[in-house]
């Protein structure tokens, strides 16, 4: 019979028997396995049950851990008087059917009756062995007990070799649970341990638990002998580091790794061993919140990786290798997992003051074992300082908002201890209904004031900061990680010099979806935009890094008047005050709010063309304004051309060329078909007023352009934008045309729905044309 599963069809001839060839056995097992005999003897004397032994080929097929199944049972006695010898041969033998279950223990029926009235416990069990019968092929397995013989019979050959070396593999594993949970001798112990990882490397068994059960004995004996020597500790390590190649080590074991790593941070174990599992573990985790073990592990081994004598050049080394040497990172579960870790291991730095404000139980506590509420002390009643906003004084002159105190240094933090009503320093009234409870952000986002107390974080803090700040330096360096990164970090803003680096690698990269996540994730929420901000909690460098955010924002962002809205509004005092010091970005800011008429409030104009003029980068940008400005009224009332067209293949250089050698602000009709034009292009033509019928027929015009057109010209009527590559995205933005009359979207992306939503937002569109769609 063929073992490796192919079936029944090679049965062995004249009772002749092989025995087993079993997995390793345990240390001081001794093995009495006898040789196979030579060919041709049939000679052999068999028994009442005629068997014969199959060779285990380790290279056969692969089985998936047997816990319970459906065979048939049959016990054999020994056989004592001839009339025995009778009743239990083959041809008298009883079968019973049985749900067998496998515990960790024992072999146990499901109806226990007959044969199994009690369970068959795995140290019971002598010798285990594969049987074949002659003429009548039956696959069963032998299980030799002291007194008899227990046959489990299969339905075919793969079903009972999955019974057979399931049953080894747990009786294997009772053993060795039995022999070191009582160890004597640790260098016996040692090997013991060896021989449990061959065993669960060499098994045809293909299951999770194969490589999980030693690793939870192996827990279980380092947890209960805490009192061995550091060699001793590695020696286990060292032993067990097959194991964890292909395998997450378990929560005790993670433990055990910690505690290692920060005792032991120099040792080799760490570099040779722990690397792999920790690489391992970055790839492949998919959720933390399950195992945080495993995140407390991998960030004790980059603390261990900073403790070596080039520090952070390990830590960067690390870093590298886990993205790889190619310019896209094949593993996407390496940065979110890299982020995880680091923001944990910064929350780490400030849990004990965070604690302290609800005399919530730390990490830590939780542990170890929290405390009884009776048992801790009493909370110290601490509130988070915010800023007052500052109240401008009622002037039409120019008066630079003042300065807000700047943020402390990223390792103090400071609150207001609230005092009893006894004392004669009266502070503020807790907060109004409704603000949240003070987070992680809130924790590390807060001013200075009066009557502030500074909590200096403690020095192993700070260097954990330190390093998980500077890794997330490093990520930002990856342009493949830079996009994730940016939204990751997104809702999470924290202040750290560190950390000012990663944001102006945000705001230098040209990609919307990057620089995009300086904004806030929703209104209410500060983002990095407002932190940094000129009298913002994170900002100390005079606004610089908001320049250069604001820069990167108008350059990509084709709602210019939108954005602009939401700056005048929100950071109308940072944006002059930042004109007010020379800044060009700002003052071309502060133009664009006059030339769009964005501020309707007189005063503030005033003071917004005072802060010009006080500069005089400001004062030349203005007068171009003014000259602007008069030159568009002096034709408006001398009048100009009303119509236009640019020569096929003309591009957005040619136009932008044109419409500056002259005034054309009465043109009412510009066709541009047939020419090299773009969304570009969209930042002159916003400049005609009066433009009324724009032929777009044949050109590059996309989507980003009609969000611009659409922002602007709102008495466009006639649109042609046949044979264009705008899709649904910007032909929704002609919503708020309501003065188009005539729109062709010939041979565009338009579908049917964006077509319905314009018809019902457009009364006056009266003309459409919309062959070559998928609304047609």
């Amino acid at each position: 019979m063929d073992f490796n599963g192919s079936g029944g069809g090679n049965e062995l001839h004249n009772n002749q028997f092989y025995p087993s060839e079993e997995s390793k056995p345990l240390l001081g097992e001794i093995s009495a396995q006898q040789p196979p005999p030579p060919e041709g003897n049939n000679n052999h004397k068999a028994g009442p049950c005629s068997k014969r032994s199959l060779l285990h080929s380790s290279s056969g097929m692969r089985y998936k851990l047997l816990q319970e199944g459906d065979i048939q049972v049959c016990m054999v006695k020994h056989p004592r008087t001839f009339l025995s010898k009778i009743f239990t041969s083959k041809y008298l033998r009883r079968w019973e059917p049985h749900h067998l279950a496998l515990t960790d223990s024992s072999l146990v029926s499901a109806t226990p009756t007959g044969y199994m009235e009690a369970p068959l416990s795995y140290s019971t069990i002598e010798d285990l062995q594969l049987l074949s019968w002659d003429n009548a092929p039956k696959y069963c397995v032998q299980l030799s007990f002291p007194g008899g013989t227990v046959l489990l019979q299969a339905a075919n050959s793969y079903l009972r070799d999955q019974w057979f070396h399931s049953i080894q593999w747990k009786k294997k594993i009772y053993k060795y649970r039995k022999v070191l949970n009582n160890p004597s001798r640790w260098d016996v112990v040692l090997k013991e341990i060896r021989a449990l990882v061959d065993m669960a490397l060499t098994s045809p068994l293909q299951d999770d638990s194969i490589h999980q059960a030693p690793l939870h004995i192996i827990s279980t004996l380092l947890a209960e002998n805490t009192n061995l020597s550091a060699q001793d500790y590695e020696n286990i390590i060292v032993a067990i580091a097959p194991l964890l190649e292909n395998n997450h080590p378990p929560p005790d074991l993670c433990e055990f790794f910690c505690q290692h790593c920060r005792e032991r941070p120099r040792s080799m174990v760490v570099i040779e061993v722990f690397t792999p599992v920790v690489q391992r573990i970055l790839k492949h985790n998919m959720d933390f919140g399950k195992c945080p073990r495993l995140r407390l592990f991998t960030q004790e081994y980059i603390l261990a990786l900073n403790e070596l004598n080039a520090g952070m050049e390990v830590v960067k080394k690390f870093i590298h290798s886990m993205h790889g040497p190619t310019g896209q990172c094949p593993h996407p579960r390496v940065l979110p997992n890299l982020v995880a870790v680091c923001l944990a291991a910064i929350y780490s730095c400030y849990e004990e003051f965070i604690n302290s404000r609800d005399n919530s139980p730390s990490l830590k506590e939780i542990r170890n074992g929290c405390q009884q509420q009776s048992e801790r002390k009493p909370p110290m009643p601490l509130r988070l300082l915010r800023p007052e906003p500052p109240t401008p004084p009622p002037t039409t002159t120019l008066s630079p908002p003042p300065a807000l105190p700047l943020s402390p240094p990223p390792s103090i933090i400071l609150v207001e201890l609230e005092r009893n009503n006894n004392t004669t320093n009266t502070l503020r009234k807790a907060p109004a209904e409704g603000d949240s409870e003070p987070n992680l952000i809130d924790c590390l986002l807060v001013s200075p004031a009066l009557n502030a107390l500074s909590i200096q974080l403690p020095a192993h803090a700070n260097r954990v900061l330190g390093c998980f700040a500077l890794i997330l330096k490093m990520l930002s360096d990856y342009d493949d990680w830079r996009p994730a990164l940016a939204s990751l970090l997104q809702p999470i803003p924290f202040p750290k010099e560190e950390l000012k680096y990663v944001i102006q690698r945000f705001a230098e990269d040209p990609r919307q979806e990057v620089h995009s996540c300086l904004l806030s994730v929703r209104s209410g929420k500060d983002g990095w935009f407002q932190l940094y901000s000129p009298g913002g909690v994170a900002c100390d460098d005079d606004g610089e890094l908001f320049a250069s955010m604001v820069h990167i924002l108008m350059g990509s962002c084709y709602k210019t008047k939108k954005f602009l809205l939401s700056l005048a509004e929100n950071k109308l005092g940072p944006c002059m005050l930042l004109a007010l010091r020379g800044n060009q970005t700002m003052v071309e800011i502060l133009c664009l709010m006059l030339e769009y008429n964005i501020i309707e409030n007189k005063d503030t104009q005033l003071q917004i063309i005072s802060t010009l003029e006080s500069t005089q980068v400001g004062l030349r940008m203005y007068e171009q304004l003014c000259d602007r400005q008069r030159e568009l009224k002096e034709l408006q009332r001398k009048g100009g051309p009303t119509r236009l067209t640019l020569p096929s293949k003309s591009t957005d250089a040619d136009l932008a060329r044109l419409l500056s050698s002259g005034s054309f602000g009465n043109l009412e009709n510009l066709s541009l078909a047939f020419t090299n034009v773009t969304s570009a292009c969209a930042e002159q033509l916003i400049k005609l007023p009066s433009l009324k019928q724009l032929n777009l027929w044949s050109t590059q015009f996309g989507d980003a352009g009609l969000r611009l057109l659409s922002e602007h010209l709102a008495c466009l009527q006639v649109l042609n934008l046949c044979e264009t590559p705008v899709t649904d995205a910007g032909l929704l933005s002609l919503s708020s045309m309501k003065s188009l009359c005539s729109l062709n979207m010939n041979s565009t992306k338009l579908t049917a729905d964006t077509y319905e939503d314009l018809k019902a937002k457009l009364p006056n569109l009266k003309e459409v044309d919309v062959r070559y769609t998928e609304a047609w």
